[in-house]
């Protein structure tokens, strides 16, 4: 049994379909059907029920998916564990933060630890909160710093995960002004109008996404003023500079548009109470590997949020 052949079992598992599955494993039929019989065979029961259209998972099948699921997810994280091994006395600090944090309160963060304690070598990682908590389950990283909100839990918000709260920020609806430094763009109206107002939304790889969508999606669905959705982005910088176009509504985080609103090129799109308060909060792992890594947890998870 190899790697292959089980990434080749999940493909069909998924669908049923051959064909399509041969497809999406970059394969033809001819060559892919034969590493499906192949793992049939070293484990000696069938894994599909080839008699109906698509093809269905046996009993058998059914419980190897969640063994091979398994296998690879341990498999992924084995690079990543080997690393921790070698670098036990490394004082590199790998870090994995999402890109607006990255940006804004990231920097002046650290200068701030550094007034406790000399750091040493950061690596960072910044993208979107999917991938940074693929690469905190995968060992790739010792810390991911996110937002957080208590309504939209997340992979490393559970056991055996641990993080501590180390700032706070808030997401607020803004929209460039009018002439008169009125929002161009506004939530709510005074009275009907048949007009949609504009929205500006992340992605669903997006950590903000996932917090916006649990805290205000289904309030956004009941307003009596249509929304529209105008354009999607990973990231809230985008959001940003498509807000400041005067393209709609964007709740953004304020560590990212506080200069904008103390100057005017942004305003508030909403009342307050669509304002949505954020948590920012440093996750690690269970076993931190190397005396700075834990030295470096200790003084951040213990300093009293901004």
């Amino acid at each position: 049994m190899n790697r292959i052949r089980l990434e080749d079992f999940l493909a069909l598992a998924a669908t049923g379909n051959f064909p399509r599955a041969a497809e999406d494993r970059h394969r033809s039929q001819p060559a892919f059907s034969p590493r499906i019989r192949a793992l049939e065979a070293w484990l000696g029961a069938a894994l599909f029920d080839r008699s109906s259209q698509p093809a269905q998972l046996t009993e058998v099948g059914e419980w190897f998916t969640g063994v091979a699921q398994e296998i690879l997810a341990r498999v992924a994280r084995v690079p990543g564990e080997a690393k921790k091994i070698a670098e036990a006395d490394s004082v590199t600090l790998r870090i994995a933060s999402t890109h607006a944090l990255s940006f804004t309160f990231l920097p002046r963060w650290l200068r701030g630890l550094e007034s406790s304690k000399a750091l040493g070598p950061v690596q960072l990682m910044s993208d979107v909160l999917q991938r940074c908590e693929t690469l905190m389950l995968q060992s790739k990283v010792q810390f991911v710093l996110s937002h957080a909100h208590p309504q939209a839990q997340g992979a490393l918000d559970a056991a055996p995960y641990r993080s501590a709260a180390i700032g706070h920020d808030m997401l607020i609806p803004v929209s460039a002004p009018d002439g008169a430094g009125r929002p161009r763009h506004r939530l709510e109206h005074e009275g009907a109008s048949a007009v949609p107002v504009p929205v500006l939304d992340y992605t669903q790889e997006s950590g903000l996404g996932r917090i916006l969508r649990a805290v205000i999606g289904r309030r956004l669905e009941t307003l009596p003023v249509p929304v529209q959705t105008v354009l999607t982005a990973h990231l809230a910088s985008v959001l940003r500079t498509m807000v400041l176009d005067g393209r709609g509504i964007a709740w953004l985080p304020l560590t990212l548009v506080d200069e904008d609103i103390a100057q005017g090129r942004l305003v508030a799109a909403a009342n307050d109470d669509w304002k949505v308060p954020l948590e920012i909060r440093l996750y690690r792992e269970v076993s931190l590997s190397g005396t700075a890594a834990e030295s470096f947890w200790n003084v951040a998870s213990h300093l009293i949020p901004p």
